[in-house]
């Protein structure tokens, strides 16, 4: 009888992204299973990518959803470790309800709805691999790490038209800085950004500024004014993709972009302030990371009256960080 997953991991971006080596282990350990992933909001738009996996499953109704993974999968996978997500694990009716420890868990209730749980770890231990760690529950270890995604060449093509309408030729070396982040305390000062800019200038680089909200569309509009670079356009969540994959070095907070370059082994400099670089951050031994630790580091706060580790870290470091990379690629 074939074997029959379903991993749960609704969001975020860098949270699905930092999954990808652990689906990779478990398609790679069951080559002929049957492997969904129950995701919802922009999430899809990565997954449609990811290689090996057989059905994405969109939540839009959770009740309609629940009807369909209903009893069809006989393990249940929740990488999440919310109250939702183990609930959906429970619903689903599967014979293996897989989670983490509850004092590894966001939201420790979660794991009442696990029938095989993971003994405790340290979370002192990069997501990536706490992510891997709970296969070991099937029998599965690994050390490798590969992201199974692939970018379709329309994206790339697309990335490189908007490049060359901007002023972007080949022999220039593509450097992204990335304003935005998905916490404001995430978030470096703008002022930073584009001091940053401004020494990274030269004729054999070209640097654009990505954004991807309103209020991260004013910080780069603010910027760009005020350097002299073109504004990107908005980017779909593929053709962000498809742009980064380009670049020859990535600067940005803990988001999305980080994430996905490093995936990609697109170099980059991680900015961090409220969450810890060795369990969020970058994965590959190119990559540099910006980061002071103080008494209240890794409060992991969404808001905070001084940020006053992200003002820690000065326009220098990082753009000493990113010449060290420049130099070496």
């Amino acid at each position: 009888m074939t074997k029959s997953f379903l991993i749960v991991r609704l969001s975020s971006l860098g949270d699905i992204i930092h999954t990808l080596p652990a689906f990779y282990l478990l398609r790679r350990n069951f080559p002929d299973a049957k492997i969904s992933w129950i995701i919802e909001g922009k999430g899809k738009q990565i997954l449609e990518f990811t290689e090996g996996l057989d059905e994405i499953v969109e939540i839009n109704n959770i009740y309609k959803t629940i009807k369909k993974i209903r009893k069809n999968y006989e393990y249940a996978i929740d990488f999440q470790g919310l109250l939702k997500s183990g609930l959906i694990s429970y619903f689903s009716k599967a014979k293996f309800r897989i989670g983490f420890h509850k004092k590894n868990l966001k939201e420790p209730i979660a794991s009442l709805f696990y029938n095989h749980k993971l003994t405790e770890i340290k979370e002192n231990l990069h997501v990536i691999k706490k992510n891997i760690k709970l296969l070991s529950l099937l029998n599965i270890n690994g050390e490798k790490i590969k992201f199974p995604i692939e970018i379709p060449e329309n994206y790339i093509n697309r990335a490189e038209k908007k490049l060359k309408k901007l002023g972007h030729s080949n022999n220039k070396k593509l450097i992204l800085l990335n304003v935005g982040a998905g916490w404001e305390t995430k978030r470096w000062d703008i002022e930073n950004f584009i001091r940053l800019a401004e020494m990274l200038k030269r004729d054999d680089r070209f640097i654009l500024f990505l954004w991807g909200n309103s209020t991260e569309e004013r910080l780069a509009l603010k910027a760009c004014k005020e350097t002299g670079i073109p504004m990107l356009p908005f980017l779909s969540i593929p053709e962000l993709m498809g742009l980064i994959s380009k670049a020859s070095l990535l600067i940005s907070g803990d988001s999305f972009p980080l994430h996905f370059a490093s995936a990609i082994s697109v170099p980059v400099v991680g900015i961090f302030g409220p969450t810890d670089p060795v369990r969020n951050g970058p994965i590959r031994s190119h990559d540099r990371i910006a980061f002071h630790r103080i008494s209240c580091s890794f409060c992991y706060k969404r808001k905070c009256e001084t940020t006053e580790c992200m003002k820690k870290i000065t326009v220098e470091e990082v753009f000493e960080l990113a010449l060290q990379i420049l130099n070496e690629n």
